[in-house]
């Protein structure tokens, strides 16, 4: 069986476990049988000597294996790991998290043996949909799986053999069906956005008019009527909008009913025959909106790639943008080492006409220490070594991203310091905060705005008292803001230290007695939870059963933290810095070469804004992950 991503079939539910929409590739199944056939032929010494499962399952078999998993398993997503509740057979026994997104069925569970097991299916939820795509794999890898659902030891480590870490290692298609999920879930959901690319400087009225009205600024290609798409909208908050920024229109809407016939061009037109070739919306819905001219022929010498179905036509330039975000959990505890990480990626702009090669250094990759680099599949780049990498690429239409990465920060923390929170009485609160902004930060590195935000989920704020040393305070029901730095007046090469003690009082505390159902968190929900409607059968819900679990040990009145889901407190801070990357990542407009020559300008920008950068309450509990010593 060639090595690859095929796709067999794909099968969207709703939250009703009904089967909404669904797709299965003749193609891909017929060598799937022929594959069944094969093993089963030479299978005669195998320990386990069943038949493979050679047939697909209709849309009611498949949505009742469904329902019997969630029931087995606790929830859509199921435990991950080996807990009381697993038996032999579940994916809970294979004692993976990663079993959460890539599951297993039994169809018709009534017929015995083991030949009715259809995996691996690569689960993605979202919204109100769950959406299934099953990849195919060799009978073997099934079987190997098989075994792992019923060995009595838990938990193999990574790259032990039989382990199931080194079974997915050997399944390159995993990755491209995880791919389709994520790609059908956002056009469901109505969340196709292309990556942000912004102009440091005014941008050329044409480009920038062309970005806002032409499906993906392709609105030059050739002389025809320019295509229109739905209307985006940007992913950039309003207030904190940057002008100059090139977005663009790709379809977006709301939550919305399943476009169905959306979806059948997209699969057909991204994957045909089953094997995913293109899974740009984009592309897809520009080309189903404006077809073909004989304008649009590339060059006769000149082999024209699927990531670019139209040549651009119009003024020239190059954008690149470097998008970090930085996390962080800030502990101040001796004990607890504070946890900062970087995940960025560098969305890049070329209106270019015809099919060039463009070639530049990336520059800074010791002073990053990455951990995970990737590049979009129109790059080419030889083995990395050294501070610069080599890249070359042959750019797609529109914005895009043309390489993502992990890695450290080389400047530290932006914002350090500490948070202290401690009960005077059952309804008031003492807090201190003493922070550090831009602490070894030097021009151009600039802090456009901070905030910081203390959130009391679970209590009602009555009044707040205290003055910060800087910057301004505003509460709500629930939570505390205060903005230390604001748009307009951000802090360009230097460092300041601010302080915030106060005082806050709550509503009287309401004791809510424990129920099964864990009614004691209210309408507090894991943003890991399935969100989803319980049928009539009184299926226990996992994230249900840990939240009960929990509150046995957590009495509702509670002086230390009576307002915080599990005990914990903490404040998040939120910030936007610009002028360069903290991870030390850059690339020099002038190293920028184009092949064919042409006279293109080169822009360069990029900003760094804060995900979640969480200060906990140094004087309360906090959550934290033990390293284990090699």
């Amino acid at each position: 069986m060639p090595i690859g991503c095929s796709i067999r079939a794909i099968w969207i539910l709703n939250n009703l476990d009904a089967v909404v929409f669904s797709r299965r590739f003749p193609v891909v199944e017929k060598r799937w049988r022929a594959a069944c056939k094969s093993e089963n032929e030479s299978s005669d010494g195998d320990n386990l000597s069943y038949t493979v499962f050679s047939l697909l399952p209709t849309d009611s078999e498949l949505a009742s294996g469904f329902v019997e998993r969630k029931n087995r398993e606790g929830s859509a997503q199921g435990f991950g790991i080996r807990v009381s509740r697993s038996s032999p057979g579940s994916d809970s026994w294979v004692d993976d998290p990663i079993t959460r997104h890539i599951i297993g069925l039994y169809i018709n569970k009534q017929e015995k043996g083991d030949n009715n097991l259809l995996w691996p299916l690569i689960l993605h939820i979202k919204g109100h949909n769950h959406i299934l795509v099953l990849p195919l794999v060799e009978p073997r890898h099934l079987k190997a799986y098989a075994r792992l659902c019923k060995r009595s030891d838990c938990g193999n480590a990574v790259g032990v053999d039989d382990s199931f870490s080194s079974l997915l290692l050997d399944l390159p298609s995993i990755t491209g069906a995880l791919m389709v999920a994520h790609a059908i879930g956002d056009i469901i959901a109505g969340d196709v956005v292309e990556p942000e690319v912004f102009v440091s400087a005014a941008p050329s009225v044409g480009g920038f008019l062309d970005s806002l009205t032409g499906s993906i600024g392709i609105s030059g290609i050739s002389s025809r009527a320019k295509p229109v798409a739905a209307p985006v909208a940007s992913s950039t908050p309003s207030s904190t909008a940057v002008p100059g920024a090139v977005t663009a229109d790709a379809p977006k809407t709301g939550s919305r009913p399943l476009d169905k016939d959306a979806l059948r061009t997209f699969i057909s037109s991204s994957m045909p025959f089953g094997t995913p070739l293109d899974l740009n919306y984009s592309n897809i819905f520009t080309i189903k909106v404006t077809g073909f001219s004989s304008s649009d022929l590339p060059p006769a010498d000149q082999k024209q790639p699927s990531w670019k179905p139209y040549l651009y036509k119009g003024k020239q330039r190059i954008l690149f943008t470097i998008h970090e975000t930085i996390h962080a959990a800030m502990y101040d505890r001796d004990e607890i080492p504070d946890s900062i990480s970087v995940s960025g990626q560098i969305n890049c702009r070329a209106d270019l006409e015809g099919l060039p090669d463009v070639s530049f250094p990336l520059a800074g990759l010791n002073k990053a220490h990455l951990e995970v680099l990737s590049y979009h599949p129109c790059a080419q780049v030889p083995e990395q070594g050294g501070d610069k990498q080599a890249v070359m690429f042959s750019p797609p239409l529109g914005n895009f991203v043309l390489i993502r990465y992990q890695a450290n920060s080389g400047l530290g923390p932006p914002v350090k310091g500490f948070y202290q929170l401690s009960m005077v009485s059952e309804d008031k609160g003492a807090f201190l905060f003493k922070l550090h902004l831009m602490e070894g930060y030097k021009s151009p590195l600039a802090m456009e705005f901070c905030t910081v935000t203390m959130p009391f989920p679970s209590r009602r704020i009555v009044s707040l008292d205290g003055t910060p040393s800087m910057g301004t305070v505003s509460t709500t029901d629930h939570s505390v803001e205060w903005k230390i730095v604001t748009t307009g007046r951000g802090l360009v090469g230097k460092s300041i230290e601010v302080t915030f003690p106060g005082t806050v009082k709550f509503a009287p505390w309401q004791s809510q007695r424990l129920t099964g159902s864990g009614s004691t968190l209210g309408s507090i929900v894991d943003e890991d939870s399935d969100n989803e409607a319980e049928s009539t059968n009184n299926m226990v819900n996992m994230e249900e059963y840990l939240i009960e679990k929990m509150n046995k040990n957590l009495p509702p009145v509670d002086l230390e933290e009576p307002f915080c889901w599990r005990a914990y407190n903490y404040a998040k801070v939120s910030f936007k810095i610009t002028g360069a990357s903290l991870s030390g990542i850059s690339i020099d407009p002038k190293s920028v070469s184009i092949y064919p020559a042409v006279k293109a300008p080169v822009e360069f920008s990029t900003q760094v804004t804060s995900g979640d950068y969480i200060f906990w309450n140094t004087l309360g509990k906090c959550p934290y992950v033990i390293t284990g010593k090699v």
